[in-house]
């Protein structure tokens, strides 16, 4: 086991855990998940069966990841974030075959208390602010905040706001790194 579990958290039989895991008090690690290298799982998580964590994701306090959430590496939940799975649940009318897959890109941030409405992607690196509602996928890059949540600028890798010339270049104040807007999306310029 290269992994740490606190004595509290709860791991089904069929779960892949990664090296340098570490999973906190009262969390719930279901079957079938795949969890990478050096994530962070907080305390109250659960962690549906099918899920799949990249590598290096950190998820706070009081967070569900339901059946058809994939985060790639460098991924950020923060407390008591909240996915869906299906777009019309009744208590009545079983869905599971209905589950719909969310994809959190390399990188991307999610804040506190923030809803992400199921079947959306967000973009790598990009930022939902907290409290905000995704109804609609979320660009690389994008600031999102409120509900629903709407576009309100750009983000480095390192999570600074870019501001951009007339020319559509922008330098991350933290790294230096620069960016370009192009067409309406933003890329790192290598």
């Amino acid at each position: 086991m290269g992994y740490f579990k606190h004595e509290s958290a709860y791991i089904d039989e069929g779960a892949i855990i990664g090296n340098d895991t570490k999973i906190w008090h009262f969390s719930h690690i279901m079957t079938g998940c795949e969890i990478g290298e050096g994530c962070n799982i907080g305390q109250n998580v659960v962690i549906s069966p099918n899920v799949v964590l990249g590598k290096n994701v950190k998820i706070q306090n009081n967070v569900s990841v339901y059946t058809g959430v994939v985060c790639e590496d460098d991924v950020f939940l923060g407390p008591s974030m909240v996915f869906t799975n299906v777009i019309n649940p009744r208590s009545h009318v079983n869905r599971k075959s209905e589950y719909m897959t969310t994809i959190l890109r390399k990188g991307s941030s999610v804040g506190a208390n923030a809803t992400i409405v199921c079947g959306n992607e967000i973009g790598e690196y990009a930022l939902i602010g907290a409290g905000a509602v995704i109804t609609k996928p979320v660009p690389a890059y994008a600031l999102v905040v409120g509900n629903p949540a709407r576009h309100i600028g750009w983000v480095s890798r390192y999570g600074h706001r870019l501001h951009f010339d007339e020319d559509g270049f922008a330098t991350c104040p933290e790294t230096n790194e620069k960016y370009c807007l192009h067409n309406g999306n933003v890329s790192l310029v290598k």
